[in-house]
């Protein structure tokens, strides 16, 4: 299923309306995966009854102000009546038969690990009622969402991913459903060994290093103190300027390539500081040129 997931985005036509629904286990991610996709730029709404999904689909249509491509996620769980969960399958089949290109994604995460969620956040299961324990609370919900796990597009276990980890996953996937290029800028310690999904790596350990400012050590390159550490020296602003000019020049050239996602690594010796304020300097440029651009730093999450 995973397969399909990306050809199925990939040969979707300039004028497509891409509609993903969020759905799967309580606590296993589905609030995080939404805002991943607000972040690609997508009209999310939370817990939707099934029957108004057309509606919505239409009133985006009628809003789109000129847009090609529209992208709306939907968040459907638990809390929605059991009305909703029965009829889903039928309501996604006519959304796709009028020719959205609908995309359902099942969060899916093992017992033991909600449990433990759910008791390190102390928050009260959908399901769960007088008499019915935790476990019982879950268990039923599995049952419940069981026929949409089975049409589902996509199934990602969040059992060991943490939330950084579950929302770049997500915004990987998804990016290719945004109109032009989408860029992830990620920071990285070298020491740690480059990322397996980079397509350009630049190092920044030739610049100054607040690690040995004790006074910032402790922080990273995403607070004030050491940002103005950086900026302080010219040879800093020298290579953001340097990078600037080498990435307007080459990513219009993966776009025009047909390249929907391009990944852009930047290492230093810790990955806190030098990298993470590059990756920030760098994203704030960016985002007033391309509709998808993601952060995400390695050794801060």
């Amino acid at each position: 299923m995973d397969t399909n997931e990306t050809t199925a985005i990939a040969e979707a036509g300039p004028n497509a309306v891409h509609l993903v629904v969020l759905t799967g286990m309580s606590g296993g991610g589905k609030t995080v995966a939404l805002r991943a996709l607000e972040d690609l730029e997508f009209y999310c709404v939370d817990n939707l009854p099934a029957s108004l999904l057309p509606r919505l689909v239409n009133a985006v249509l009628e809003d789109r102000g000129g847009r090609r491509m529209m992208r709306i996620a939907v968040g459907v769980d638990a809390r929605n009546r059991e009305h909703d969960i029965e009829i889903m399958p039928s309501v996604l089949s006519e959304l796709a038969e009028a020719g959205v290109q609908v995309h359902l994604l099942f969060l899916d995460c093992r017992d033991e690990v909600l449990i433990k969620r759910y008791s390190e956040t102390r928050r009260r299961h959908p399901l769960a009622m007088r008499n019915v324990s935790l476990a019982d609370a879950i268990a039923a919900e599995r049952r419940l969402l069981r026929p949409l796990m089975g049409i589902a597009e996509k199934v990602i276990d969040s059992s060991q991913l943490n939330v950084h980890q579950l929302r770049r996953l997500v915004a990987t996937d998804y990016a290719r459903a945004t109109e032009g290029l989408t860029v992830m800028f990620q920071s990285f310690a070298f020491k740690r060994g480059l990322p397996l999904d980079a397509d350009f790596v630049f190092d920044a350990r030739c610049l100054p290093n607040p690690h040995w400012q004790p006074k910032l050590r402790p922080l990273s390159g995403k607070d004030a103190p050491v940002r103005e550490f950086l900026e302080a020296d010219p040879l800093v602003a020298e290579y953001v300027d340097d990078t600037v000019r080498w990435l307007e020049a080459w990513l219009p050239r993966f776009e025009a390539d047909d390249r929907s996602y391009v990944t852009i690594s930047i290492g230093c010796t810790g990955g806190r500081h030098r990298s993470v304020y590059l990756v920030e300097r760098l994203a704030e440029h960016f985002r007033a040129r391309h509709q998808g651009v993601l952060t995400f730093h390695r050794e801060l999450e």
